[in-house]
Formats: C-alpha cells, structure tokens, sequence
C-alpha cells in the first residue's frame, strides 16, 4: 500500500512528467497548450461504486480551443507483476471510456518488481477474435538506470533507485536522483517530500549511508539544505499564523469595547479572515456605527 499510494502523489504532483516517462510514444503529442488534470475521484466514486480503484490515477488531457478530442491516461502502479490482472485493467478502462464518453483511453501499466505479466487479452470464438485489448507497460527494474542518469524529466530522476544497475552503482544511482531533485525542484516541501521518496526506494544501509557521505559530500549538503529550507519555512508559516492570530484577538477585543458582546457568528468570522481584512476591518472600527458596518 505504501508502494501504491508514493507512486499516486508522484503521479498527481508531475502528471506531464509522468506521461512523458510511462507513455512517451503518445507524449509526444501533449503540447505546451494541453492541459493535464487528475480525474476527480469523487466523481469516479460516485459514478463507478464497487468498481472504483482509488490508486489508480486516470489523468485527463484536454486541449482548452477544442482542437484536439479529450485523451484519457489510465496509469496503474503495480508492484508485484504477478498480482497484476489484465481483465481487471480492461474492465476499468472500458468503465472508464464509457463514463467520460471518450475512445481515446491510453491503459499504462507500471511494474515496480521484475516478473512476467500478460501484454495483451483477446477475447473471441472459432471464426475470429472480436475484443483485443493492450495497455503500455513500463517495467522499471528491465530500464537501464545509466540512460537516465541526466534526464531533465524529475519523475525519471526520482525512480532512478527503482530501475536497473549494478550493485556498485548503487550510491552514483542514489547520488544522482539527490541532484536531478536539487535541479528540478525548488519548493522545500516537495524537495523533503520526495528526498524520503528516494531514500524508501535506495534503501541504503548504514554502512552505504557511511561510504555515500564520504563519497558524495555535495549531495549531503544538499539533502541538509533540503531541511534547513522546509524548517524555515515552516517557521516563516508559523511566524505569519502567530501574528494574525495576534491581530484577530486585538481586533475582537475592539470590536467588544466598541459594540459590546459580540455574537458567536462574528468572532468566528474574525478568528478565519486573512491578515488584509482584519487591517480592513480594524480601519473602519473608527468610522462605523455598527457591527455590520465593520463587515460588510
């Protein structure tokens, strides 16, 4: 499930990276004017019951002048290749078709072990096949790490641990997913996010770690700035939360020597507005006459 649910943000955090990696052969169409969405699971939900899965990741690309119809990725992680059922793929394709009115349905598959997997399933009798489905299959531990080693695609950077390489490359590997990170992301949050990311999949030992960081020194001081960065500004977030709490409870103690007790609804009101309109707010105490004035 940890597996599963990693793969899932991934997905939903780089989509356009995602398709470019697992289904490069129909990427090449999505242009810089497309837009790529998650469809909402609350609608697949409601829509699809029992037949819902959650870890799926269907993502809609539309093309906003209508030059192009809607295409629909369906990318699936699946860990273990033998778990993996194409009956059930088609069936949630075909669903999926159906409930979006669209043909265009591209089925990805993502193996994250080695192991075999059926590629195709045709249904049919003695005079022909009348159902035949395929689907992209993306087998990291069969994709070469090396050939992604410079990759400008983040996702490809971040499962570099997952792909294949010898045992002694095992530190460059992890070395080099550290840098495709430093150089393609830039919000600290992310950045800690997927440092775990990568650390759950390298699984180094401690021994490892001892040699990584004798041989790698700049991704060490790279993967500190990480958490120096999200620390502050998980404190630069902290700071601004305090003063407007701050400023919420000297502009309610106004509020109440002005126009006495104040009803529930206003304090409520005060306590969940922004920092620009309790400064509204606070501005006009001097003016109005009533509560109502202060808020409108």
């Amino acid at each position: 499930m940890t597996h599963d649910q990693n793969f899932k943000n991934l997905i939903l955090d780089y989509p356009r990276e995602a398709i470019a990696l697992f289904a490069a052969v129909e990427a090449q169409a999505i242009d810089a004017e497309a837009r790529v969405t998650p469809v909402r699971q609350e609608q697949l939900q409601e829509r699809l019951g029992e037949r819902f899965r959650e870890l799926d990741v269907p993502l809609l690309v539309e093309w906003p002048d209508g030059r192009r119809e809607v295409i629909l990725f369906v990318i699936e992680e699946e860990t273990e290749p033998a778990r993996f059922s194409i009956h059930r793929l088609a069936h949630y394709c075909l669903d999926l078709s159906e409930l979006l009115d669209t043909q265009r349905v591209v089925p990805v598959v993502v193996f994250l072990h080695a192991g075999e997997f059926p590629q195709e399933l045709s249904l049919g009798g003695d005079a022909g096949a009348y159902l035949d489905f395929r689907f992209l299959a993306y087998s990291l531990s069969r994709i070469p790490a090396r050939e992604h080693f410079r990759s400008s695609n983040l996702v490809a950077r971040l499962h570099l641990p997952n792909m294949a390489y010898r045992p002694e490359e095992k530190l460059e590997v992890y070395a080099r997913a550290v840098r495709g990170l430093a150089a393609l992301e830039t919000d600290p949050e992310r950045q800690v996010k997927y440092l775990d990311f990568i650390d759950i999949y390298a699984a180094l030992d401690e021994n490892e770690r001892i040699v990584y960081r004798r041989r790698y020194p700049e991704e060490v001081a790279e993967m500190t700035r990480f958490a120096e960065r999200f620390m502050e500004k998980g404190r630069e977030e902290g700071v601004k939360k305090g003063i407007r709490q701050g400023e919420a409870q000297m502009l309610l103690r106004q509020l109440s020597l002005r126009f006495g007790d104040l009803p529930q609804g206003a304090c409520e009101q005060v306590e969940s507005a922004d920092a620009d309109t309790l400064l509204r707010w606070s501005e006009r105490i001097l003016t109005a006459t009533t509560l109502d004035e202060v808020f409108r």
